[in-house]
C-alpha cells in the first residue's frame, strides 16, 4: 500500500519478462481480489518488474507445449477459459479505475492487459504490439475486443493482422497510451493519475466507470435509464452532500466512501 489510497500492483516474473505462468495468472487475479476488497484502496497501478511491462506468453513453454500450451484443442480451450481468460474477466469487474504503468516492453497478451486498464501511461522507448500473427496464434485472452475499443476498430485491425511493434510516441498519438514520460518519472506519474482519482467521491467514481463501460454496447434509452439509476443512488450519499458543502463553503472535500 502507498499514500493517498492508491496500490501499486506489481508483475514479478522479470527472469521471463513477465511472461504468463499459472501461477501469475492466479497471483494476479488474487491481487486484484484484495485490491477489490480494500475500501482503502481508490484506485489500483500496473506495472511490470525489470525491463519488460508483460511480455505475453511464454515461448518457451509454447515450444515445449507445457502449462497452459498442453495439451489438444478441447484440453487447451478450457485451459484458456480456467486460466488466462480469468484475468480480462477479473479486470472487466474491478469497479476501481486501474492505471497501466507500461515500464517495458508490452507484447502480445501483455499489450492486451495493458488495453484491459483503464488508463495507460508509457515511459519513453517501450515497444508495444499485438504479435500473435507473428507467432502463428490469435488473441485468446481477449485482445481483439480492448484492442479495438481502446483506439477503435481500424486502427486495432491494422496492428493485430500485421503484428507489427509501435513505439510509445505513436501509441499517444493512436491513443493507446494518455501519457508517455521519461523512465525514472514513470510511476510517479501513474501514482499523480491515481491520486486524481482517488481525490474524487469514491462511490461516484466506481459508479461512473461502471456506467461508461456499460453504455458502450447499449443503446441511448437503456444508457440513459441506469445513469438515472445510478444518479439516485449517489445523490443520497453523504459524500455528495459533503461535496456540495465543501464546494459552497470554498474548502476541500473530505469523502468516507459512503
Amino acid at each position: 500500500m502507498v499514500a493517498n489510497n492508491d496500490t501499486v500492483v506489481t508483475l514479478d516474473r522479470p527472469d521471463a519478462r513477465n511472461a504468463y505462468s499459472e501461477a501469475m495468472v492466479e497471483s494476479l487475479v488474487r491481487a486484484f481480489d484484495a485490491a477489490e476488497a480494500d475500501d482503502e484502496v481508490r484506485c489500483i497501478v500496473l506495472t511490470g518488474a525489470g525491463s519488460s511491462f508483460h511480455a505475453g506468453g511464454d515461448l518457451k513453454r509454447m515450444r515445449d507445449q507445457s502449462g497452459m500450451f498442453e495439451g489438444g484443442p478441447v484440453a487447451l480451450r478450457r485451459q484458456y477459459v480456467e486460466g488466462i481468460q480469468r484475468v480480462p474477466r477479473r479486470l472487466a469487474a474491478c469497479d476501481k479505475p486501474v492505471i497501466a504503468a507500461i515500464n517495458g516492453a508490452a507484447i502480445g497478451a501483455g499489450l492486451d492487459l495493458a488495453c484491459m486498464c483503464d488508463l495507460r501511461v508509457a515511459a519513453r522507448g517501450v515497444k508495444l504490439g499485438s504479435t500473435f500473427v507473428k507467432v502463428g496464434l490469435v488473441p485468446g485472452d481477449g485482445g481483439a475486443y480492448f484492442l479495438a475499443r481502446t483506439i477503435g476498430f481500424a486502427r486495432a485491425l491494422e496492428l493485430v493482422l500485421t503484428g507489427r511493434l509501435v513505439d510509445a510516441d505513436e501509441a499517444l498519438t493512436i491513443g493507446l497510451v494518455h501519457a508517455v514520460v521519461e523512465p525514472p518519472a514513470l510511476i510517479d506519474e501513474a501514482k499523480a493519475r491515481a491520486r486524481l482519482v482517488a481525490a474524487n467521491a469514491p462511490l461516484a467514481v466506481r459508479l461512473t466507470k461502471r456506467a461508461a463501460y456499460r453504455s458502450w454496447d447499449l443503446d441511448m434509452d437503456t444508457a440513459l435509464e441506469l445513469a438515472a439509476s445510478f444518479q439516485g443512488m449517489v445523490q443520497n450519499t453523504d459524500d455528495h452532500r459533503e461535496a456540495v458543502e465543501a464546494i459552497l463553503g470554498k474548502r476541500s472535500p473530505s469523502f468516507r466512501g459512503r
